[in-house]
């Protein structure tokens, strides 16, 4: 029975879900408990309010939710860019989360989820640049406990994973995976890679591998959805990937600190 510690819901500008409805798809998964990780991407390009969050709001929604005896923790997954780090700061000074996971949405002022941000750069150039930008983020803030899918520009790139793999860009993940390690912190297992039709988690099984065989300890488990239909998406895959990668235990947050449970 896994955890599925990466969700969103009506309290993200991408989602129309209710918390209520994340819950029951969570027990009918089968599921051991989930954590709610609503966006706060801060000073989003040409519309920065699509994913602002009412925290004080979501907070008490998540509170008042239904959970029919079912383990629901509360998180927030944050946009960061370098810039925002002191207001990330100050938010987590502010509010108890369980859980908050660190994500690159925004890189140099313009999302990879939109065909501009690949024009003008060839697609591994736009890879690089993301990449980069993720080291850059990492080395602004480390206030988070999870680095979320790593490598979520390749779910929109030109040719998406074609032509990608972690061998092409070691040098720079490398660098991504001894920053996180040295400063304490975990990666995710992104189920939404599969979803997203790749065929492979995000980051994929060799990011993984290397985060392990790098000394990282501190793995979480998420299917990033939005909709009831994707909690707990493909998690069947999870445990033979992460014992294939050397994982004997996953990783659960609460109050911040991290817990460790079997596969």
């Amino acid at each position: 029975m896994l955890w599925d510690t990466h969700m969103h819901t009506h309290f993200s500008g991408d989602s129309q879900a209710t918390p209520e409805s994340m819950i029951a798809a969570a027990r009918e998964e089968g599921l051991a408990g989930i954590c709610f990780t609503d966006h706060l991407d801060l000073d989003y390009p040409n519309d920065p309010q699509i994913f602002s969050l009412d925290v004080e709001g979501y907070i008490q929604g998540i509170k008042e939710a239904d959970t029919k005896g079912f383990s629901v923790y509360t998180g927030i997954e944050l946009g960061l860019q370098p810039h925002l780090a002191a207001q990330h700061h100050k938010l987590l000074q502010a509010y108890e989360f369980d859980f908050v996971i660190g994500s690159t949405h925004v890189v140099h002022g313009v999302d990879p989820y939109y065909p501009v941000y690949y024009e003008g750069k060839t697609e591994e150039e736009a890879y690089r640049e993301y990449f980069t930008a993720t080291l850059e983020n990492i080395r602004a803030f480390d206030g988070f406990d999870v680095y979320g899918h790593i490598d979520y520009v390749v779910r929109y790139g030109p040719n998406k994973n074609k032509f990608y793999s972690y061998e092409k860009f070691a040098d720079i993940i490398d660098d991504i995976l001894r920053e996180l390690i040295a400063r304490g912190k975990g990666i995710e297992i992104n189920t939404g890679g599969f979803k997203y039709g790749l065929n492979h988690p995000n980051p994929t099984e060799a990011v993984l591998k290397r985060y392990r065989a790098l000394g990282g300890e501190i793995i979480t488990i998420g299917a990033d959805a939005h909709r009831p239909e994707h909690v707990g998406y493909d998690f069947h895959k999870v445990p033979e990937i992460l014992k294939d990668a050397g994982f004997l235990y996953y990783t659960v947050f609460q109050n911040r600190k991290p817990k460790f449970l079997p596969l």
